[in-house]
C-alpha cells in the first residue's frame, strides 16, 4: 500500500491559508495528532491539491516534508484521508454536520439506527441501502451519497491515481473532469484522458493503457491516436485538415513507436470511419478535419457571403461628393493621398467589405485614418465617443488580435481600439458574449493585423457582425501566419472574390528608411547588395553562435548609454533553446538591464527564472477578463511576500501600460522575461530598437516570412548580428503553401455561385421588364569577431 511507503501526518484542521478554486491548490495549518516522522511541533503547514477542507475535521495526509527557503518546513501531500468517526455518537454528529445539507440530527440518528456504526462505509459500498431509511427522500439520499463520495471517495481515487503514476496536481485535474466516476472511466478507457484532460498526451495515456491490458489494435487505442495526431498537426503546423492517407500513416507510425506491434492500416481507416459517426472528426472527400476547424471554415464563408450580399453601399455617394470631401480632408490634414490610397479609401466606403494589404511603409495606417475621417465627414457623425448619448451607438469599431496592435491603431486614428477577444466579450470559458444571436453594435469595423487571426477567431468575429456593417480587413500577407489553424488573410486574398486594394508604393521617411527597403527585398526573395554596409538606421554585425551572447551584451550596453531604455530595446530570436536562444539571452540581458548586485531589489524565484522589481515581462496566455493578452509586455512594479499580505501568499504585480495585474505563484506560468522574445510573440508590436540574432543553429526555423516579420518590428534602429549564410538561407526558404486549408476554395465556390444566382435572377427580371436597367447593374457584383565596422556607430548622432 502507498500509505506504508510514504510519510504521513495526522491532525485536525485549524485554518485554510490559501485555496485556489480553479486548480484546488491549498495551503492549510493543522494541529498535529500523529506523525510518522520525528516532528515535534504542535502545528504543521500542509500543502497539496484538495477540495475545501473543513474546520475541526481530522485528516491523515500522505507525502513528505520539504524545507521551503522562505516559509520553513512544510508537508507536501500526494493524497489524504479523512478520518471517519468510530462511535455511534460520532457518526451521528458527522452526518448532521454542515458537510451534508438537509441532514439534521434526527435524520442522522435514523440512518445510524438502520445501518449501524459503520453506516458511512456501507453507504459508500452500496448507496441503495439508504432506501431502507424511513422518511429519507430519494433526493436527500442522492445528495448525501454524493457528498460522502466527495469527502471520502476522493481519497481512494487519489491513492489509485498516484499508483498509476499521476502526481497530485494532475490527479486533481483528472478528478475535476470525472468526479466519482474517475476510476471507472479511466480503467474502462484511459485514452479518454487525451481528449478530456489538459496536460495528458497520447504517450501518457498509452502507458496507462498498457498497464490495463489495452494494446496493439485495440479500437480505443487507435481512435485516441487518430484524434491526437489530427489535433497536434492542426495546432503545431496550422493545418485545417490532414489527408486521410497521411493521417493513417502518421497514426500507424505513432502506435508502432509506442509498442512493438504491427498496426493494420485498414483498422485505422475503420476507426476513422467510427470517429466520423461519433462526430469527433469530419471527413470530406479524402480530407480529415477537427470538427471545430471544419465548421469554422464553413461558418466564416457563410458570413462573408452574407456581408458581401449587401448592396446599399455601392452608389450611396456620387463620385463628385466623395472627391469634394476627400479634397477637403487632404487640405485639413495637409497631405495628398496617392492614387492607390484614394482608391482604397473610396472602395472601403462604397463596398460592404474590403481587404487592404501591403508591406511596411506603404501607407496602410494613413489609409485607415483617411477611411474613418472621410466616413465621419460623409455620414455627418462625430469621431468623439463623448458626443454620443448613452443609448446612441458609436459607429466606429477598431480591433486587432493583440493589445499592442490595438494600442497602435488607437494612437494612429485617435479612436478607441480593442482586442478582438475584448470586442467579442470573451468570458473565460472558450465562448463569447457576442455572436449571431447577439451581434456587436456599430456601422463600420476595421480589423488590423489580420494575418495573426486563426480560423477559430475569424469565424467567431464574423458571425458576430450585424447586418449593414461595413468591414475593412487590414494586414500584411507576407508576415507569419496565425499560431492557430488556418491562414485566413492569405486565403481571403487568394480567393480573389473580395474587393481588395494592394498598396505597393513605398512612402519613405524624410531621409529614407533602409529598414523598409530591406523588408521589401526580403519579401521579394532578395538579399540587398549593401546588407553588410552600415546604414544610418541599420547594421549587420558578423559573429558566430558562440560569440552571440557577448555581441548582444555589448550592443545593448551601448544602447543604454546612448539613452535608450530597456522598454525601447527588443531582442528577437527564432528559437528558445541553445546559446543564442531566447532563454539564455534573457538571463544575460536581465543582468545587464535589471541586475541586482547589492541584493536590494526584491526577487521571487519560480523554476529557473528569478523575477525582480523592474523586470520586463511577457504575457503568454489570453486573460481577456483582465484585459491582458498573449504577447502583451509589462513591467514588474512590486513584489509582496506571503507574510506581508492577508492572502498569505507571494504576489507579483505587473503593470501593462497602467493596468496592474496581480500574479500569485500558481499564475507565474502565464508570464516570462521579455528582454528577448520569440519572433512569433512579437507580432503586432513595434519597437524603437530591434536586435535580431540570426545564425545557422536556428536552421529549423529560418524562413522568409519569419525574417520579414522580425525586420518589420523595428521602427528606428535594426541591428542584425550573426552569419550571412544564415540570412541568405532564411531569405531563400519559403513555406507559403505548407498549410492545408480549404477556405479559399470554399470562398471561390460560394461567392461564384452567389454571383451566378444573382445574375440569373437579374436576367429573368429584365426579361419580364420588372426592373429598370440601372437596378440590373446593381444586381451583378463585379469580381470583384567581427568586422572592422564598429557595432555601435549606427547610434551616433
Amino acid at each position: 500500500m502507498v500509505e506504508s511507503q510514504q510519510a504521513f501526518i495526522k491532525g485536525r484542521h485549524i485554518v485554510t491559508i490559501f485555496h485556489n478554486e480553479t486548480n484546488l491548490y491549498t495551503v492549510l495549518r493543522i494541529r498535529v495528532e500523529d506523525c510518522s516522522e520525528d516532528f515535534q511541533e504542535k502545528e504543521a503547514v500542509i500543502t497539496g491539491y484538495f477540495p475545501r477542507i473543513h474546520e475541526e475535521e481530522s485528516y491523515t495526509f500522505y507525502g513528505e516534508f520539504q524545507e521551503h527557503p522562505r516559509y520553513g518546513k512544510q508537508f507536501q501531500t500526494t493524497h489524504f484521508q479523512q478520518e471517519l468517526p468510530q462511535t455511534k455518537q460520532g457518526v451521528i454528529q458527522y452526518l448532521s454536520s454542515d458537510l451534508f445539507k438537509g441532514i439534521g440530527k434526527k435524520t442522522a440518528e435514523s440512518i445510524v439506527e438502520v445501518l449501524g456504526e459503520n453506516a458511512i462505509s456501507r453507504i459508500l459500498a452500496s448507496p441503495s441501502l439508504l432506501d431502507t431509511v424511513p422518511k429519507l427522500s430519494p433526493e436527500k439520499a442522492k445528495e448525501l451519497y454524493e457528498a460522502l463520495l466527495e469527502h471520502q471517495g476522493l481519497e481512494k481515487i487519489l491513492v489509485q491515481l498516484n499508483q498509476y503514476g499521476f502526481g497530485p496536481q494532475l490527479s486533481m485535474r483528472i478528478y475535476q473532469s470525472y468526479k466519482e466516476e474517475t476510476l471507472h472511466i479511466i480503467e474502462k478507457n484511459p485514452y479518454r484522458l487525451v481528449e478530456d484532460v489538459e496536460g495528458i498526451g497520447f504517450g501518457r495515456a498509452d502507458e496507462l493503457g498498457s498497464k490495463l491490458g489495452i494494446q496493439g489494435n485495440h479500437p480505443d487505442r487507435i481512435k485516441a491516436g487518430c484524434l491526437y495526431k489530427l489535433e497536434v498537426e492542426s495546432l503545431n503546423e496550422g493545418h485545417s485538415f490532414l489527408l486521410k492517407d497521411h493521417l493513417i500513416n502518421e497514426v500507424k507510425k505513432l502506435l508502432e513507436s509506442k509498442q512493438p506491434i504491427q498496426i493494420d492500416s485498414n483498422a485505422i481507416a475503420y476507426e476513422i470511419l467510427k470517429l466520423e459517426e461519433e462526430k469527433k472528426l469530419v471527413v470530406e472527400e479524402n480530407r480529415v478535419y477537427m470538427p471545430s476547424v471544419y465548421y469554422s471554415e464553413k461558418g466564416l464563408v457563410n458570413n462573408i457571403k452574407r456581408i458581401l450580399s449587401q448592396k446599399e453601399y455601392k452608389d450611396q455617394f456620387p463620385e463628385s461628393e466623395f472627391l469634394l470631401a476627400l479634397g477637403s480632408l487632404e487640405e485639413r490634414l495637409s497631405i495628398e493621398y496617392a492614387p492607390s490610397q484614394r482608391e482604397a479609401i473610396q472602395k472601403a466606403l462604397t463596398s460592404p467589405m474590403l481587404i487592404l494589404t501591403g508591406g511596411p511603409g506603404t501607407g496602410k495606417t494613413t489609409v485607415i485614418k483617411g477611411i474613418v475621417e472621410l466616413y465621419s465627414e460623409l455620414h455627418g457623425c462625430s469621431l468623439d465617443p463623448k458626443d454620443y448619448k448613452r443609448d446612441e451607438v458609436f459607429p466606429f469599431l477598431l480591433a486587432a488580435p493583440t493589445g499592442r496592435a490595438a494600442k497602435r491603431m488607437s494612437e494612429s486614428t485617435g479612436l478607441p481600439a480593442v482586442t478582438i477577444h475584448r470586442l467579442l466579450g470573451w468570458n473565460g470559458t472558450e465562448s463569447f458574449d457576442y455572436h449571431e444571436d447577439n451581434p456587436i453594435e456599430g456601422k463600420i469595423i476595421i480589423i488590423d493585423e489580420m494575418s495573426m487571426v486563426d480560423i477559430w477567431l475569424a469565424h467567431n468575429l464574423f458571425k458576430a457582425l450585424p447586418e449593414h456593417m461595413q468591414v475593412i480587413v487590414v494586414g500584411d500577407e507576407d508576415q507569419l501566419p496565425s499560431v492557430g489553424p488556418g491562414q485566413v488573410l492569405k486565403d481571403l486574398l487568394a480567393s480573389e472574390r473580395i474587393p481588395t486594394v494592394r498598396l505597393t508604393d513605398i512612402y519613405r521617411q524624410e531621409n529614407g528608411s533602409s529598414i523598409i527597403d530591406l523588408a521589401h527585398s526580403i519579401k521579394n526573395g532578395k538579399v540587398p547588395s549593401n546588407l553588410l554596409e552600415q546604414q544610418k538606421d541599420r547594421s549587420f554585425i558578423p559573429c558566430s553562435t558562440g560569440q552571440m551572447s557577448e555581441v548582444v551584451k555589448q550592443i545593448v550596453t551601448h544602447a543604454i548609454k546612448k539613452g535608450y531604455s530597456k522598454k525601447d530595446i527588443q531582442v528577437l530570436a527564432p528559437m528558445y533553446r541553445g546559446p543564442a536562444g531566447v532563454d539564455q539571452l534573457n538571463i544575460m540581458l536581465q543582468e545587464i538591464l535589471n541586475g541586482n548586485p547589492d541584493g536590494r531589489k526584491r526577487e521571487l524565484t519560480f523554476g529557473d527564472i528569478v523575477y525582480r522589481v523592474g523586470d520586463k515581462i511577457l504575457q503568454l496566455v489570453n486573460q481577456p477578463e483582465k484585459n491582458i493578452f498573449n504577447g502583451d509586455m509589462g513591467e514588474i512594479v512590486a513584489i509582496f511576500f506571503a507574510k506581508e499580505n492577508e492572502e498569505k501568499q507571494d504576489q507579483l504585480i505587473v503593470s501593462f501600460d497602467g493596468n496592474e495585474i496581480t500574479y500569485t505563484r500558481q499564475d507565474l506560468n502565464q508570464i516570462t522575461l521579455a528582454y528577448c522574445c520569440s519572433i512569433h510573440k512579437s507580432q503586432g508590436s513595434e519597437f524603437p530598437v530591434v536586435l535580431l540574432p540570426i545564425v545557422k543553429s536556428y536552421y529549423r526555423m529560418l524562413r522568409r516570412n519569419l525574417l520579414y516579420t522580425a525586420v518589420t518590428r523595428s521602427k528606428e534602429k535594426l541591428i542584425l548580428c550573426g552569419e550571412m549564410d544564415a540570412f541568405q538561407m532564411a531569405v531563400n526558404r519559403t513555406d507559403d503553401n505548407s498549410r492545408n486549408t480549404t477556405l479559399k476554395d470554399r470562398i471561390v465556390e460560394s461567392i461564384t455561385n452567389m454571383n451566378v444566382n444573382e445574375k440569373n435572377v437579374a436576367d429573368e427580371a429584365a426579361n419580364t421588364e420588372q426592373f429598370p436597367f440601372e437596378e440590373l447593374l446593381m444586381k451583378t457584383d463585379p469580381m470583384i569577431g567581427m568586422s572592422n565596422i564598429s557595432p555601435f556607430d549606427f547610434m551616433e548622432g
